[in-house]
């Protein structure tokens, strides 16, 4: 893996954030980032990566790009048929379960092991079956190496099999606005009650 002494060790600052739950320290308002100049990005923070990824819309962006909101992110693939549906049904109890003044403080961000076979196309039609929102939902592909490398800052494994499907690992994630992990559930069919709390904490500190 690329940069691995640099991924050992955001990861560990990573985790380390994701048990204090610090707040961001860049956001000074309900709409995003301060007016006057983005504060940098903490060593907690997944938004320092830059690897360049290409949405379902066909536009190339950066992680550094989500700023602003709370993401909940998975890592999927598009040909799943077992774990990964069941993924995104709890993502979308998450959803549904958010206060209604707050659902559209929060945006959801699904990230494809299948760097040749998800392409923007692939992703859109995927989007589209499964009935998620564009202006709240981005689907993301990138190149095999930015894969594994957030996949290891997210404690995800995957593994692809020779008919072309991935084993992984089911885990959902709530960044703050500023790219920090504060909630992690692994596992299917979880109780989502927790990554909602974790998402009113993160947004009620933005707002204080």
């Amino acid at each position: 893996m690329k940069k691995f002494l640099f991924i050992l060790a955001l990861q560990a600052a990573l985790l380390a954030a994701a048990e204090e739950k610090k707040p961001a320290c860049c956001i000074t308002n309900t709409g995003g980032v301060s007016s006057a100049s983005p504060a940098p990005f903490t060593d907690k923070s997944l938004y320092q990566l830059d690897s360049i990824w290409n949405s379902a819309e066909g536009r190339k962006l950066k992680l550094a790009d989500l700023r602003g909101k709370p993401q909940v992110i998975t890592m999927f693939f598009a040909r799943c048929e077992l774990a990964c549906p069941v993924l995104i049904h709890d993502m979308k109890r998450i959803e549904a379960g958010l206060p209604s003044e707050l659902r559209g403080k929060v945006d959801f961000l699904l990230v494809s092991f299948d760097s040749e076979r998800d392409t923007p196309e692939a992703l859109r039609a995927y989007r589209e079956r499964q009935e998620l929102d564009p202006a709240t939902w981005t689907l993301l592909q990138g190149r095999p190496d930015d894969v594994l490398e957030l996949g290891a800052l997210l404690g995800i494994k995957f593994k692809k099999d020779p008919q072309g499907q991935f084993a992984h690992s089911n885990v959902i994630t709530v960044l703050n606005p500023a790219g920090e992990i504060v909630h992690q559930q692994n596992g299917l069919n979880l109780d989502v009650a927790p990554a909602i709390e974790a998402l009113q904490n993160t947004i009620h500190k933005v707002t204080q």
